[in-house]
């Protein structure tokens, strides 16, 4: 089959190498990037919001489908703009893409399923947001822009003044292009996420993985769009997975369907495992980053051929995944990352060709005979292992054969499965 895959980071890089399993497949990928070049995926220098352009590549290329990587093209309606020109293409339409476009949505939605959650309040007015803050907040708590920020709209603050400095950024300053935001309480516990296939009523479930947030070791600093992954989660039992299936994703994904919402693509739960039980901290309406760069990895199904059956709605009767082991990923980012990257070379072109693990390429670019930074997150360096030791020792002792001058990487990765 002709697949195109729309986005340019370490997550669509992951997809395309997983659909080029399938020798008989031709991957592209709009925009990509010049790292994905280097393993056979076409690049197609069309980019993510040129809806007009990416559609008249698919009809002249005899497409077969196109898979949507990242969110804001979801939400922006790339599949309704598909859809009205007949063309195949996976993903949630504008409507059910909401799941991850408004946080006061899918807030209601799980209220409506009795799905647990934290407890919040929205605000659009920043006098309200403040008074609140000062007069029944207790900290820390959370506070999340309500619509997309690449990842990076969620503050955990620790105190009011820093709580006031971020309200009033988001609502006075209009960070992210925020309208409204979510306050809710801060849930303490072990955070894990569960992806699934979905196709309106039918989901079909994949293996748990654990993505790092924070920019420093041992969960210090800022938010990021991640710094790792790991999966599966060796300190989050299969019965905790079965209950977060039976408590979360099954009746979420009903109560969409009963709310007229035909839910068709990738739903990621943010979970967390608290002393009251699990409860939600955010859905996405796509593949998560970067965990979706160690579960693929982990599939040994045909990826190309659940999504065909999912696109004519026909039931998949197995799913097989790798059952031994676990796959680490660790991501190289621009020093400075993620408030002020500092971009620069990250080496010679032949050292990521030469490198035995895999590597899945996000903000990078090619000069001459080298890769440069082109943006926060860089490559992702990823491996399987029979155990977590093994992985980090794989991992990192490539990693550090690279080139160091402008990148930056958590060294920790993995450490809540030891």
């Amino acid at each position: 089959m002709k697949i195109l895959v729309v986005g340019s980071g370490a997550r669509e890089d992951a997809i395309c190498k997983a659909l080029l399993k399938n020798d008989s497949n031709t991957v592209f990928c709009a925009p990509g990037n010049d790292g994905m070049k280097l393993s056979g995926i076409k690049t197609i220098s069309i980019n993510e919001d040129e809806f007009d352009h990416l559609t008249n590549f698919v009809q002249t290329n005899d497409i077969d489908y196109t898979i949507v990587g990242p969110e804001e093209p979801l939400v922006n309606g790339i599949v309704d703009f598909f859809k009205e020109r007949k063309l195949k293409i996976f993903g949630p339409n504008k409507l059910a893409a909401q799941v991850e476009g408004s946080k006061t949505f899918t807030k209601k939605v799980m209220a409506d399923a009795n799905i647990p959650t934290a407890n919040y309040r929205e605000f659009t007015n920043l006098e309200n947001a403040i008074e609140y803050l000062t007069v029944e907040s207790s900290f820390p708590t959370v506070i999340k822009a309500d619509g997309l920020a690449a990842g990076k709209g969620v503050y955990i603050v620790q105190n009011l003044d820093d709580a006031l400095e971020v309200v009033s950024e988001l609502l006075d300053g209009h960070k992210f292009n925020t309208k409204r935001v979510v306050i809710e309480e801060y849930l303490e516990g072990e955070e894990f996420s569960l992806m699934a296939f979905v196709d309106h009523k039918r989901f079909y479930p994949m293996p748990l993985a654990q993505d790092y947030k924070k920019i420093f070791e041992d969960d210090k600093g800022p938010n990021t769009g991640g710094m790792g992954a790991v999966c599966p989660v060796s300190n989050i039992s299969e019965d905790i997975r079965q209950m977060a299936i039976d408590q979360v994703l099954k009746p979420f994904v009903h109560q969409l369907y009963q709310e007229g919402i035909k839910y068709t693509g990738i739903l990621y739960a943010g979970l967390i495992l608290t002393k009251d039980g699990i409860k939600v901290i955010e859905f996405n309406a796509r593949f998560g980053d970067p965990e979706t760069e160690v579960v693929l990895p982990r599939l040994k199904s045909d990826l190309s051929d659940i999504f065909v059956k999912i696109l004519n709605h026909k039931k998949i009767t197995e799913i097989n995944w790798e059952t031994k082991g676990l796959n680490l990923g660790v991501f190289a980012v621009s020093q400075g990352y993620p408030q002020k990257p500092i971009f620069g070379s990250l080496g010679k072109v032949d050292d990521f060709k030469n490198c035995p693990l895999t590597i899945n390429f996000a903000a990078v670019r090619k000069q001459d005979d080298e890769l440069i930074s082109n943006g926060g997150r860089l490559y992702l360096m990823q491996t399987q292992a029979d155990s977590l030791s093994h992985a980090q020792a794989d991992v990192y002792q490539h990693l550090q054969r690279m080139n160091q001058e402008n990148i930056f990487y958590r060294r920790d990765i993995g450490k809540n499965s030891i």
